[in-house]
């Protein structure tokens, strides 16, 4: 029987199971997602992480979410995987800039920040926001869907599209913590004007520099952090008014903080990425 080797890891409390030594993406990866990430009979994750050979870049990402589908790109488990690149020696020690490849996103700078000789806070270059409506994608024909109505069971919401990468519907409410995630996240994210379903981000703004956010992730339910949901938050609230282009972004696991720089028009994202536990299966 063979024994394949795994890290855990997390960020903000969105956790990975991280692999590394295949040549592609195996045929099984969404059975195995499903068997792995369970948290009862599983190791128990949010989703498994590939890190794999690039053409392209120092590697490829592969995220494969607890449900067995495959995700675009997801922001945590990027940061998640330059610091497992770099700590298992799989790029020279110390060194602080890296690319890693996304099928949604293309190849991804990343800079890593040192103290003492240990990796501290990641911060990723997650590129330009996709806007149009068709291409987030939504089924609605437009240049940039802001404040776009929405009723769904009888509750009328007002959602702005963003893809980085992976589609996101952010919705601006009084209280975010206070959403329940359960009853709204499954009806939006199969949502008929969402072609391939979409994340879905309850946001309060509590100052120009500052916003609170709750997440459903498409394919893994609420999560205790989403990267590219926080940074398709920050587009939001700069395209609605409400945010600066740089900003924190609150979320349940902790804060990231989000710049759209309007010189490249690319989002950035600065956050932390932990070891939690390696182990065999």
């Amino acid at each position: 029987m063979k024994t394949t080797n795994f890290t855990k890891m997390q960020g903000l409390g969105n956790d990975f199971i991280v692999l590394h030594g295949h040549d592609r993406l195996p045929e099984d990866a969404g059975a195995l997602a499903l068997r792995l990430c369970d948290r009862h009979f599983g190791v128990g994750a949010d989703g498994l992480v590939f890190v794999l050979p690039s053409e392209r870049a120092d590697y490829t990402m592969r995220i494969i979410n607890s449900d067995g589908t495959e995700a675009e790109q997801c922001g945590n488990a990027i940061r998640c995987a330059a610091k497992y690149i770099h700590d298992k020696g799989l790029v020279e020690q110390g060194r602080s800039h890296l690319t890693i490849e996304t099928i949604g996103a293309g190849v991804q700078p990343v800079v890593l920040t040192f103290e003492e000789g240990r990796v501290t806070a990641v911060r990723v270059d997650m590129g330009e926001p996709v806007l149009g409506g068709l291409a987030v994608p939504t089924t609605i024909d437009a240049e940039k869907i802001v404040e776009y109505p929405l009723t769904v069971d009888g509750r009328e919401l007002r959602f702005t599209a963003v893809s980085m990468g992976n589609p996101h519907c952010v919705i601006f409410v009084d209280d975010a913590p206070g959403e329940d995630l359960y009853a709204w996240g499954p009806k939006l994210e199969t949502h008929e004007l969402f072609p391939r379903r979409t994340n879905v981000e309850f946001v309060t703004v509590r100052s120009r520099g500052h916003a609170d956010m709750r997440v459903w992730e498409r394919g893994a339910g609420p999560t205790l952090a989403c990267g590219t949901g926080a940074c398709a938050t920050l587009v939001a609230g700069v395209l609605t008014g409400v945010l600066d282009r740089e900003a924190a972004v609150s979320l349940k696991g902790g804060d990231l903080l989000i710049e759209w720089n309007e010189e490249d028009n690319r989002v950035y994202m600065t956050g932390p990425a932990e070891f939690v536990f390696e182990g065999s299966f």
